[in-house]
């Protein structure tokens, strides 16, 4: 099946990008075709053609709650994705962790996504052997 593994970073931080890699690789190792795309480089693409959808990111305070804008637009953006199976996550950072992945989930949901799993990821290594226990069939 094809993946998309979604990421976006604040300022020069590269956590979520960390994350993003690392579950591309757990992911793999299942035998997946997985494309891991920067929603702030990558603005405009069109994503429709996907299976399967991983969207992460950070939250944009120290106190949680809240995901950047970019996320929402870009989703808004990104094709058709109504109904495609995905999974959320969000880098471990901040004090309301389960806000700020209640906040993403919420996003994806508006645009018709269809939840499988969710979590918070702490580190690359963890991030991977998420990848590997995923059902994307």
């Amino acid at each position: 099946m094809k993946v998309c593994v979604l990421y976006y970073d604040i300022g020069s931080s590269t956590q979520c990008k960390e994350l993003a890699l690392g579950l591309s690789e757990g992911i793999q190792t299942l035998g997946h075709d997985v494309d891991t795309l920067d929603m702030q480089r990558d603005t405009g693409k069109i994503i429709s053609y996907y299976d399967y959808i991983a969207v992460g990111t950070v939250a944009s305070s120290l106190w949680g709650g809240k995901i950047p804008e970019m996320v929402d637009r870009f989703l808004k953006q990104c094709g058709t994705i109504s109904g495609k199976r995905s999974f959320a996550f969000i880098g471990k950072k901040g004090i309301r962790q389960g806000k700020t992945l209640q906040t993403l989930m919420r996003v994806m949901e508006s645009q018709g996504m269809y939840l499988t799993y969710s979590d918070v990821l702490s580190n690359r290594a963890y991030a991977k052997e998420v990848g590997k226990r995923l059902v994307i069939s």
